[in-house]
């Protein structure tokens, strides 16, 4: 059985119908990837799926549990956690502060800093800059954080909404090792990329969505070589 599994899954804002009825799975240890222009409906499919939009029609399960009805917090508690597109990280707040904060599901302390150790494992930077206003941080570090913390919940499922949005190349390569390593560890990870490329080389399967509609779905390895794909997303 699929971990997550969206069905028929429709979103209004306002009276603008703006995902058309999205069919899509994740199986559990996959990194899929979502690939569109500004507008498909990518984030919006995220945001659904953490429970901060709400869809009129369609189900989402995961692991078998139906979430349309629940709340986002119910949602992070279940195992999914996201890292918001913009990064979104309390910049009055030391690296430290934000960290902790993505937490605060998690009753047992020892876990969380077992849970502390790893993420500054996989971001030494972090930890150097623990103390720091997280306003302060570079941009990458900043993308840094945001996924560290979103990895404080200890999630099945990590949600990852364009992590190499304004970041400079070098960092890009680091982040996309990053999110690897992250799946490495048993994180399931269902990333939404501009840079169709690297979340193809990275994925293991993919979906192509066209003004709220999916249009296509296939191994990563087959976007890759399909000549609509490569001409749309990845520059011919």
């Amino acid at each position: 059985m699929s971990l997550l599994q969206l069905k028929n899954i429709r979103v209004r804002y306002g009276s603008v119908e703006v995902l058309h009825g999205i069919d899509l799975r994740v199986d559990e240890g996959e990194i899929v990837t979502i690939l569109g222009a500004n507008g498909a409906g990518k984030s919006t499919t995220l945001l659904s799926i953490s429970g901060l939009v709400r869809p009129f029609e369609g189900e989402i399960l995961f692991d078998g549990q139906d979430l349309l009805r629940l709340p986002s917090h119910k949602v992070v508690g279940l195992g999914i956690a996201q890292s918001p597109e913009g990064r979104r990280v309390f910049g009055v707040m030391s690296v430290l502060e934000n960290l902790r904060l993505g937490a605060f599901c998690i009753e047992d302390k020892t876990r969380s800093e077992k849970t502390l150790e790893w993420i500054f494992d996989l971001f030494p930077r972090l930890e150097e800059r623990k103390h720091q206003l997280a306003g302060t941080l570079s941009g990458g570090e900043q993308q840094m954080l945001a996924i560290g913390r979103a990895l404080m919940a200890e999630p099945r499922l990590l949600l990852l909404d364009e992590p190499s949005l304004g970041l400079a190349p070098l960092l890009v390569r680091s982040i996309f090792e990053t999110v690897r390593a992250i799946n490495q560890r048993g994180v399931t990870v269902l990333l939404v990329e501009q840079n169709a490329r690297a979340a193809l080389k990275l994925a293991t399967r993919g979906y192509v969505l066209e003004v709220g509609s999916v249009v296509m779905e296939d191994l990563a390895q087959n976007l890759l070589a399909n000549a609509s794909v490569r001409e749309a997303y990845l520059g011919g």
